[in-house]
């Protein structure tokens, strides 16, 4: 796991080297400290020397202050390695999510996905700045004051040979205990966010069916749930001081019983015992130091493994050795398709599917929920892969492209529409971030948002919120398909894009569309028999098969599915009238 994590620490190679290098300099001081002061009491004190009781008090002073300077240092090269580590695995992620099909992040959840990027980072850049603080000046301290301690009294010392065993063996156990509750931990947090998520996203639904009595009670059920997971975690930590703080005050009480009969016997000094007792105290807080850490450690263990599933998931979409890197034009067709979005599945989503639609024409999809109609778009431009069969485009087989020169070529408007935080502006600029001014105003011609836009604060520089609150559904569905329309695709997907605008206003973008879009292969998913009836053709799909092709003519005469809609959405509007 280290050899894994290794490479994202190679910028920041020379503060972790210079933060190793503050730690055992600042040890290295610190355990010198205490000869000096054994020196004082037995030399200047007892002989009565104060020009030398001076000079050592001055030279203690000194390495006081050397041993300052040297952990202000490690405070700030620990900082920068531990941040800047944190940072960069940060990235790794971001962009490896980036290479995502829709079915690897579906395997994660997004919540999942945000708490890996988030909390697990978190855990491991502050395991990384607080080891490199302790890892290296606890051990060195420990060895060091062993070694000195031996050097002052080898029967005094006797007593760490009792003591360090129980505290390694206590720690240990801990360890051991605490790891998989940690990972259960992280999952609990998961789910937590997926509830939050949810609730925030869905806000409005919570206080229309008016469920926030429900969703609090939700919330605080996997808030309980994770407060009890963290207890038994941290319920078996905590654990580890009352254990470290027996062990401790048993060897002071063992060093002043046998080291004050040492003294009366003349066998050891004051300020030799003075001295080992210091070291003993370093002895046993560097255990402690030791122990702090590995519970650290044993909790980033579990983080880094969450975050090394992200990092080395095979995205299930991937580029062709040598990719083509044009698509000539929007000619489609789909040979023996077969989809289903899980494996395990028993029957495919789309079944037995051939379509072959010219470039610039005009293409209408029908079908009951859940007739695949989505699904069927999603394909063109790789957002899922055949499971059997092929898809083309501009007659080469879209798995043979270059990804990003597909999706430029392949513009979509999604059912959910999507607005993110900022201007109008750099909302419709996602389709061309080089589009002039004048393209921007015939894109929004074309998809009528020059019919609201001047009623709008700032036009085209008035923010948007997040997630697009503050427009309404239609004026978010005319944006995002402005959006679309700036890319100049060679195929255009409206997937029940104009579900949220009135029939005069859905006419008025398919009249733009035949007009100015001619080279563009147009297919429109829709409700409304009204939004494709003058479409070149019009593709009726049930349960995930085409059940007709035809224009609306032939459709009305030839197909049961296609005339039933139509008539009950004439009904409709009759009733209505």
């Amino acid at each position: 796991m280290i050899k894994k994590l290794l490479p994202y620490m190679k910028k920041y190679k020379t503060p972790l080297i210079l933060g190793v290098m503050c730690a055992a300099l600042e040890s290295i001081f610190e355990l010198l400290i205490p000869l000096v002061m054994a020196n004082i009491v037995d030399i200047g004190i007892s002989s009565g020397d104060s020009w030398y009781t001076i000079k050592m008090g001055l030279l203690m002073v000194g390495m006081a202050l050397v041993s300052l300077c040297f952990g202000l240092g490690l405070s700030k090269f620990a900082a920068e390695a531990g941040q800047g580590f944190g940072a960069e695995l940060r990235e790794a992620e971001y962009i490896k999510i980036q290479s995502y099909s829709f079915k690897n992040i579906e395997k994660f959840s997004t919540a999942s996905l945000i708490t890996r990027l988030t909390t697990d980072v978190t855990t491991i850049q502050n395991s990384v700045t607080m080891g490199i603080k302790l890892l290296v000046r606890a051990p060195m301290m420990l060895i060091c004051a062993c070694i000195l301690s031996v050097t002052i009294s080898p029967k005094l010392a006797m007593i760490f040979l009792v003591s360090m065993p129980i505290l390694a063996i206590s720690i240990a156990l801990i360890i051991k205990a605490v790891r998989p509750r940690f990972e259960a931990m992280q999952k609990k947090i998961d789910n937590m966010n997926t509830i939050v998520q949810e609730n925030l996203i869905g806000i409005r639904v919570v206080k229309s069916f008016v469920r926030a009595k429900k969703e609090k009670e939700k919330f605080k059920n996997a808030n309980d749930d994770l407060i009890k997971s963290a207890e038994g975690a941290f319920g078996l930590v905590v654990l580890n001081m009352p254990i470290m703080q027996i062990v401790v005050f048993s060897s002071i009480i063992g060093i002043l019983w046998f080291g004050g009969h040492m003294v009366n016997e003349g066998t050891l000094t004051v300020g030799r015992l003075t001295s080992f007792m210091t070291y003993s105290f370093q002895i046993l807080m560097s255990l402690m130091m030791i122990a702090m850490v590995l519970m650290m450690i044993s909790r980033s263990v579990a983080s880094a493994e969450r975050i090394l599933e992200v990092l080395e998931e095979e995205p299930d979409i991937k580029n062709p050795e040598n990719p083509i890197m044009e698509v000539k034009n929007g000619d489609i067709e789909f040979r023996n398709v077969n989809f289903k979005y899980e494996d395990e599945s028993e029957e495919n989503n789309l079944d037995n599917i051939n379509i072959t639609i010219k470039a610039g024409e005009t293409v209408g999809i029908i079908g009951s929920t859940g007739s695949g109609k989505t699904s069927l778009v999603q394909l063109i431009p790789r957002l899922y892969d055949v499971t059997e069969g092929e898809v083309y485009l501009g007659g080469v087989n879209v798995k043979d492209y270059d990804i990003e020169t597909l999706r430029d070529e392949v513009a979509m408007v999604l059912q959910k529409n999507t607005l993110f935080s900022g201007t109008i502006n750099e909302n419709l600029r996602w389709g061309n971030a080089e589009a002039t001014e004048a393209e921007i105003e015939v894109a929004a011609t074309s998809s009528c948002v020059s019919e609201f836009i001047d009623r709008l604060p700032g036009r085209y520089e008035m923010h948007i919120e997040q997630g697009g609150v503050n427009v309404s559904g239609g004026q978010k569905q005319r944006l995002c398909i402005a959006r679309a329309l700036l890319k100049n695709p060679k195929v255009l997907i409206l997937d029940d894009s104009t579900s949220a605008v009135d029939t005069a206003t859905d006419a008025k973008i398919r009249k733009a569309f035949s007009e100015d879009l001619k080279d563009t292969t147009k297919i429109i998913i829709a409700q409304r028999v009204v939004s494709v009836c003058d479409a070149d053709k019009i593709i009726v799909l049930d349960d995930g098969k085409i059940s007709a092709i035809g224009t609306h003519d032939e459709l009305m005469e030839n197909s049961e599915i296609y005339k039933d809609v139509y008539k009950s959405q004439q009904e409709g509007v009759g009733l209505r009238e």
